[in-house]
């Protein structure tokens, strides 16, 4: 029987997370669970926690660390999740989130914690050339764009540049993502758990680094 893959990934706005995020889950047949399809899904569901993250986001507050760490364990427990494994995106974001992750997997526990580093001035350069469509979210650039006039090839819907993509306001959320994200890499380093791997160059390069630091992780032999 072939052992569950459990991996978290971190990486900052603009470092390709969630397209690597999507591939790798289809390499190893897990899913991928992002904090906001979990939250989502929750809410529709009418879960506990679903319902108590509703009246949060209704009043236009933050998720608690309490009700997020709900939400990921009823998530978990799913049987996709529980048999086969996941790639947590978005979560967790604190050490706090970490430790509430690991006591919900007991006896189980993460293969690998991946940092997909990516230097700042590419991060800027790839949001500044970023478009997304307005409809279902689906990410374009400058140098990939729809097939049709910047119309979305999923819904059709308008492609855009989001307003909040503005170098300014990047480099704000970069800076945020820094002093948060600093102390939950620390926690992880500390237990070696976490492995840093570039994500600079094209995307099939940046894959082929992600799997041999996972299969490093889970003793699988490595490609000849």
């Amino acid at each position: 029987m072939v052992r569950a893959t459990r991996l978290v990934i971190l990486g900052k706005q603009g470092a390709g997370k969630g397209t690597q995020c999507v591939r790798l889950s289809q390499h190893y047949a897990v899913p991928h669970i992002s904090t906001g399809d979990m939250l989502r899904a929750a809410v529709r569901a009418g879960t506990e926690f679903g319902r108590m993250a509703k009246d949060f986001m209704d009043r236009g507050e933050l998720v608690t660390d309490e009700v997020i760490s709900g939400v990921v364990s009823e998530r978990l427990a799913e049987k996709d999740a529980s048999q086969l494994g996941f790639i947590l995106d978005g979560f967790p974001r604190t050490a706090a989130q970490a430790e509430a992750l690991e006591e919900m997997l007991l006896p189980s526990e993460l293969d690998l914690v991946i940092d997909l580093a990516v230097p700042t001035e590419l991060v800027l350069k790839r949001i500044a050339s970023r478009r997304v469509c307005r409809v279902c979210g689906a990410n374009y650039s400058v140098q990939s764009p729809p097939k049709v006039d910047w119309t979305c090839d999923n819904c059709g819907g308008e492609v855009v540049l989001r307003e909040d993509d503005t170098e300014a306001a990047v480099k704000r959320r970069l800076d945020l993502y820094e002093s948060q994200t600093a102390p939950l890499i620390d926690w992880y380093s500390q237990r070696e758990k976490l492995v840093t791997v570039s994500g600079e160059g094209a995307a099939d390069e940046v894959m082929h680094r992600l799997i041999a630091a996972v299969n490093r992780a889970k003793g699988i032999p490595q490609w000849s």
